[in-house]
């Protein structure tokens, strides 16, 4: 099996590299402060982390603090196994050139 085959196209765009990033270091994140990090739009933001909630990647939690709504992101064991892979992949890659 070559390389290639480990890189997951879910991870394809910067956007999602970047939550994924973030969540794996942080227990969670929340809408706002994965907003400001990564420097994106509240569309784009949201439309990404669709995209790795429907991989089953990122799990999803909506609630309220006070009377605002807040929702809150968080790696799924398989995101958390599957964007290591991606990122081995990644890494063999490059150190193969």
């Amino acid at each position: 099996m070559s390389i290639i085959n480990n890189i997951n196209k879910v991870f394809d765009h910067r956007i999602r590299l970047g939550i994924m990033s973030v969540l794996m270091v942080n227990e969670y994140a929340d809408f706002n402060t994965l907003k400001e990090l990564l420097e994106v739009t509240d569309g784009n933001l949201a439309s990404h982390a669709k995209a790795l909630e429907a991989a089953a990647y990122i799990k999803v939690e909506k609630q309220f603090i006070g009377r605002k709504p807040n929702t809150r992101y968080s790696t799924t064991k398989l995101g958390e196994a599957e964007f290591k892979k991606h990122i081995e992949a990644l890494e063999k890659l490059i150190n193969k050139t």
